[in-house]
């Protein structure tokens, strides 16, 4: 029998995170084959979500509840939960109940094919106009930055075989961005369509702050490809100014009386100097992830692990 693995990152979800263990629940009751286990993290949610894990895990002794410290974002959460599993596949999803898991089986069969990882893909996302662009963006930016491929669809409810998560959790840097880790594994992923709900309560955690985030550790963490196009753009800003040079020298004998025109020269000197101040700042991000990395700054801080002992359940 094979041991599946459940981790869900817990935010403001102390209305919904119940739901979505009962749908878990349910569904397992139905894959005969499986033995499960679940890890819930909570990133230190401002609500009673810890509360209402704990009291989770006290009914189910296979369920791991982890408390972070402070707020370290999703993918800390992910990395935290996906250290704690033992399973032979471990599923990730969504502590909103946006992300079916009694359609988890979709995930598993396409992993049981010969898949390494899987990921859910919707012909229609419910989310707000918000998150439906930063998701939008997202997978833009892992299309040209990490090289995912532009069929590949990915998105925050996937599978994946016990190796790729092993190779996954040897990543200790500060800034974890788990698209990045997948793809860096493997390139034996699928799509599986599943269906996507509206979001019944509550809103999405995700601010323009975290999302402006989650993208900068998609540049920085893993691609030099920004520093790559910072370079291309001096080479063809050094040979436009030595042409530009050329063309000013050659008019000055060709047209003596032509007075050479301040507004757009400061208008150059403007647009270069603000695109050099873009490349030292992106340089500087660079610069400054790495001084936090040699500092051995953590990707999480892990206030409690609680779990309920098997002989102590009474259930």
């Amino acid at each position: 029998m094979k041991l599946l693995s459940f981790v869900i990152p817990c935010y403001r979800s102390q209305q919904t995170i119940e739901a979505v263990v009962e749908e878990i629940k349910r569904k397992m009751d139905t894959l005969k084959e499986y033995s499960w286990e679940l890890v819930l993290v909570n990133d230190c949610s401002p609500d009673d979500t810890i509360s209402v894990i704990k009291g989770i895990a006290e009914k189910n002794s296979n369920v791991t509840v982890i408390d972070f410290a402070r707020n370290f974002g999703q993918h800390s959460a992910l990395m935290a939960g996906l250290r704690q599993t033992k399973g032979d596949y471990v599923v990730c999803l969504d502590d909103d109940g946006q992300t079916p898991a009694d359609q988890v089986d979709r995930l598993l069969t396409a992993l049981d094919n010969g898949a390494d990882v899987a990921y859910a893909k919707y012909d229609h996302k419910k989310h707000s106009a918000f998150r439906n662009f930063g998701s939008h963006v997202n997978e833009m930016m892992a299309r040209f930055m990490l090289g995912k491929p532009k069929t590949l669809q990915v998105s925050s409810y996937f599978a994946a075989k016990r190796y790729i998560v092993n190779d996954m959790i040897r990543y200790e840097n500060s800034y974890p961005y788990v698209i990045g880790l997948v793809l860096r594994s493997t390139n034996n992923i699928v799509n599986v369509d599943v269906d996507h709900r509206a979001r019944e309560i509550g809103s999405s955690g995700y601010t323009l702050k975290k999302l402006l985030d989650l993208w900068m550790n998609g540049f920085t963490s893993f691609s030099v490809k920004p520093l790559r196009i910072a370079t291309v753009i001096g080479i063809i800003a050094a040979i436009a100014g030595f042409v530009y040079g050329i063309v000013i020298i050659i008019q000055h004998f060709i047209l003596p009386d032509r007075v050479q025109g301040f507004a757009s020269l400061a208008a150059i000197l403007v647009f270069f100097g603000g695109m050099i101040m873009i490349m030292l700042g992106l340089l500087g991000e660079y610069v400054g992830r790495i001084y936090i990395s040699l500092n051995n700054s953590p990707q999480y801080v892990i206030k409690e692990i609680y779990k309920k002992e098997r002989e102590n359940e009474s259930d």
